[in-house]
């Protein structure tokens, strides 16, 4: 007995007629008195009384209707639930990423995926750049919008790069410098500066660090808070000058940014594992690069 026999069986009871059932089912009608043959061999009871004027159910052949229609629904409900997820249509997105920088347009870009693929289930998880590495790596996420880990690069993890971050300095409107267009590295020294600590953001610390070692100087680190949206409120209150990329200053901020030369740039990626490149997470992978390619995710006066 297979889901062929199912069919026909289900035909001939809905239609109470080989004539009409093979019709619809577009076979010979011998072929279809076989198969029902085959069926009722297999259950070892007969599931149709059938003679010249009429074919009607036998009390196992209404069972047996009631128990195939809801398995043929199922099963046709279970090849749509697999053809959804081979395209990406249904299944899960674990998406892990860093706030700032990502503010801008993750809210934008979650609303688009949702609207294409809304039976995916999407759960979001706001970690450090080295966290979101360290759960792509143990598939507790599926993909993160982070910065480059050095430490993690040897998980073997895929990365896209969305966007090469220019770093600068946030400063009240009212300090002597506010009014420049650009400011040399070498102008930080001595300056107390305010910057993302280290343990939440290596790739971004390093960075500034290096560039102030190639201006000749070893900065002046006032404040190394664990969140950026302290960095900026220490530099609105006038402790220091943050040292920043140019996506993280919020709209309607009183803060000037003013890039800092030679430009130094940190990157924001997207980082997926291959063992765990499932349809939604290529669907939102191919989503996201095309907002890239379009400048999309950067037109929000960034």
């Amino acid at each position: 007995m297979d889901l062929r026999h199912l069919r026909y069986f289900q035909a001939v009871a809905e239609e109470l007629s080989y004539v009409r059932a093979a019709r619809r089912l577009r076979i010979a009608q011998p072929a279809l008195s076989r198969a029902i043959k085959e069926l009722e061999h297999d259950l070892g009871s007969e599931v149709l009384e059938r003679s010249r004027q009429f074919v009607r159910l036998t009390p196992a052949g209404a069972v047996l209707l009631q128990e195939t229609t809801q398995l043929l629904d199922g099963w046709e409900e279970a090849l749509r639930r697999v053809r959804r997820t081979a395209a990406g249509e249904e299944g899960e997105l674990r998406l892990g990423y860093i706030g700032p920088p990502t503010q801008p347009f993750l809210g934008r870009l979650i609303h688009e995926y949702r609207n294409r693929y809304p039976l995916v289930s999407l759960h979001l998880e706001e970690r450090t750049p080295e966290r979101v590495w360290e759960m792509v790596a143990k598939g507790r996420l599926t993909a993160g919008l982070t910065r480059p880990v050095p430490s993690h690069t040897a998980l073997g993890l895929r990365t896209a790069v969305l966007r090469e971050e220019r770093l600068g300095v946030v400063l009240r409107p009212d300090h002597p410098l506010a009014e420049r267009k650009s400011l040399a590295w070498k102008m930080l020294s001595g300056e107390p500066l305010i910057v993302l600590a280290r343990r939440e953001g290596a790739s971004l610390h390093d960075t500034i660090l290096a560039a102030c070692r190639t201006a000749g100087f070893m900065p002046r680190l006032a404040r190394t808070p664990s969140l950026i949206g302290t960095v900026l409120s220490y530099a609105e209150g006038g402790a220091g000058l943050g040292v920043v990329t140019d996506s993280v200053l919020p709209p309607g901020t009183p803060l000037r940014f003013i890039p800092l030369t030679p430009a130094s740039t940190v990157p924001l990626v997207l980082v997926w594992q291959d063992d765990h490149d499932t349809p939604p997470v290529q669907r939102f992978r191919e989503l996201l690069l095309s907002w890239k390619l379009g400048k999309q995710l950067w037109n929000m006066g960034i």
